[in-house]
């Protein structure tokens, strides 16, 4: 079986073969983004059905979903239903809890089976991701098309369909109502960050809230953790508007840089580089159309030049250096004009060595420099590559291939990473984002060698021992000895000292969801006052009373924070499946004489069913006295779901 990742296997047209009959979707691990398991012969019959065959870890399968949501919007009144197969590549990929992360951070609106052995994958001879499946009324294949840009022969054969099941009495009265997966709002502010940067020269911290669609300023945080916010850039919606702040638009950006004065952004899913003044705040575009494009030479200048999903950008004096994740390259804009052209990479998904013109990177997701190098993390062969940029040559510190993978340290060949996202250079080593692994990895370039810092090898936020841990962190930035984390899917920034390892949550002060109707407005309970003892540290618990037959989701991080007096007190995130919620409260954070704001942010499963995420969102406001005894605030709440 020939199994790659999108243009490999692509067909320019849907493949209309002889009536076969659909096979059934069995799945081993189940359902997610569903209340309920679909079957093809019970109530999908009837239902003209696309199969999207994907893998969340590949670019081309995320390049299509904003086809399926066109598709899906367009014939929602209709009886078509979308479903997502989850064939996985990555080992990490073949979890309930990681799926279902991904299908929140991508904003899946559709039912997923998770094809965890790839059964269904065999079934319909499925070749590479992504592939789109269409079955009929009847319940028979009528046609599959592989890769990406297929969105017309897809909605063409979706039509005939609908038309062919009227006319033989076959298609169902209307579309099934299913009910659908929602994400918890985090009590961080913060949504999926997939990006940070600590710039020094500033003293200013800088997130890419992705799922958010804008990018946090603030200060660098103190030695509580807490960072003040200076500026929210991007009103929260989808777009790609220029201008103020508070009315620029952004679409799930990532990379981030800054110089001359600006802050440079990958606008990652508008296929554009934009420029943030930090004086102004004023946002404008300085390279790209806005529109996806394969253009693998470049050459073009400012706006006129299109590119394909940057992903991560470093600046080097006048030039900035672009992991241009969708087509497989690295790029290099020259700012006082805007020249973009293409530096290393032929745009073949691949790992080869050698000349840039002739080298091959896979989804190219991270960057940095370091003493005359560009270092990448290069995702889909789980490598860390170089490019020396006076040599124009590249190499591969450590990776072999597109299916070679692991959680192994040592020295290349042994060391092996599993689909990094992010690299940062502290002294003259690589600190990494091991993504899938949930580590951060210190790797030595010249010996070519890596070791786990940091991380549990799980999707967790707090070691056994106490030490940091991760969920899929996405980037990560180092300032003198300080590592800035966006643990993308905790919806949080970690802040480690790399030579103490001292760590804490990062909490940026006063910010919150651009729409609290997001996911949701919880109503604040008014608690009894308490006493507590000033320059001792408190214990918070918070005692959840869930619905009868229902258990805390221990795949969902929950996260609190508490204020007061309009100053960031605690925040933290967890995992768990128990109840009650405890936080710590330091004695140096700790105010008394005022109201304490504490708000926890969850969701929770019915026993038996773990197929639907329930998120919910708790709010009291606790009148906090000072006696010099009291050590611990209990808080109680029967929480509603958000709908």
């Amino acid at each position: 079986m020939h199994i790659c990742c999108g243009p490999c296997g692509f067909q320019s047209e849907m493949a209309m073969g002889g009536a076969v009959h659909a096979p059934e979707l069995d799945a081993g691990l189940g359902w997610l983004n569903t209340d309920r398991p679909l079957k093809l012969d019970g109530e999908l019959r009837g239902q003209v059905v696309v199969l999207d065959f994907w893998t969340y870890c590949c670019i081309n399968c995320m390049h299509i979903l904003p086809d399926l949501a066109y598709l899906e919007h367009k014939y929602a009144s209709e009886p078509v239903v979308f479903i997502g197969v989850h064939s996985a590549k990555f080992a990490n990929e073949a979890s309930r809890e990681t799926i279902r992360a991904a299908i929140l951070r991508y904003e899946i609106k559709h039912p997923v089976v998770i094809d965890d052995q790839m059964k269904i994958w065999r079934a319909y001879a499925a070749r590479s991701w992504p592939t789109v499946v269409i079955i009929d009324s009847r319940g028979y294949v009528i046609g599959q098309v592989a890769g990406e840009g297929n969105r017309e022969i897809v909605d063409q054969t979706i039509a005939q369909a609908l038309e062919q099941g009227r006319a033989a009495g076959t298609l169902a009265k209307g579309p099934l109502t299913i009910r659908r997966e929602a994400g918890v709002r985090a009590a961080s502010g913060l949504a999926f960050p997939g990006k940070v940067f600590a710039d020094p020269e500033t003293g200013w911290l800088f997130v890419a809230d992705s799922n958010h669609n804008r990018i946090v300023i603030a200060e660098m945080p103190d030695a509580q953790g807490r960072a003040r916010v200076i500026r929210v850039v991007g009103s929260g919606e989808v777009g790609a508007d220029d201008g103020r702040a508070d009315r620029a638009t952004f679409n799930h950006p990532q990379g981030l840089c800054t110089g001359h004065g600006n802050l440079y952004v990958c606008d990652t899913e508008n296929h554009l580089i934009r420029r943030i003044d930090l004086e102004t705040f004023e946002v404008s575009t300085i390279v790209g159309t806005g529109k996806m494009t394969y253009d693998f030479a470049g050459g073009g200048m400012g706006t006129g030049q299109g590119i394909n999903t940057p992903w991560d950008v470093v600046r080097e004096g006048s030039t900035l250096y672009v992991a241009m994740a969708g087509q497989h390259q690295i790029w290099r804009i020259d700012l006082p004009v805007g020249f973009a052209r293409a530096l290393a990479g032929s745009g073949r998904e691949n790992i080869v060595d050698g000349p840039t013109e002739t080298s091959a990177f896979a989804q190219s997701s991270g960057i940095c420099v370091m003493g005359g190098k560009l270092y990448v993390a290069d995702s889909e062969v789980s490598a860390i590559r170089c490019i020396d940029l006076a040599t124009e040559r590249v190499s591969t510190v450590i990776g072999e291939g597109l299916f070679s993978f692991g959680d192994v340290d040592g020295v290349h060949p042994k060391a092996k990473l599993q689909h990094p996202l992010g690299v940062a250079a502290w002294g003259m080593s690589l600190v990494v984002a091991d993504t899938y692994n949930h580590k951060i990895k210190l790797v030595d370039p010249g010996a070519r060698s890596a070791r786990t810092l940091y991380g549990t090898g799980k999707a967790e936020t707090e070691s056994l021992q106490g030490g940091p841990a991760f969920f899929e962190p996405g980037g990560l930035s180092v300032a003198g000895d300080e590592l800035f984390v966006a643990d993308t899917n905790n919806h949080r920034v970690v802040r480690i000292n790399l030579k103490t390892s001292a760590w804490c949550e990062v909490v940026f002060d006063g910010l919150a969801a651009p729409c609290e109707k997001e996911a949701g407005a919880a109503k604040i309970i008014r608690a009894e006052p308490t006493a507590v003892a000033a320059g001792r540290d408190v214990e918070l618990v918070l005692d959840i009373r869930l619905p009868p037959n229902a258990h805390l989701n221990p795949e969902a991080p929950w996260s609190v924070r508490v204020t007061g007096d309009g100053t960031a007190l605690a925040q933290r995130t967890g995992k768990s499946a128990s109840l009650p919620l405890t936080v710590a409260i330091s004695a140096a954070a700790v105010r008394t004489g005022c109201d304490w704001s504490v708000e926890a942010a969850f969701a929770y499963c019915t026993d038996g069913d773990k197929a639907l995420c329930i998120p919910c969102h708790v709010a009291w406001s606790v009148p906090i006295r000072a006696d010099g005894k009291g050590v611990r605030v209990a808080l109680s709440a029967s929480p509603e779901p958000f709908d």
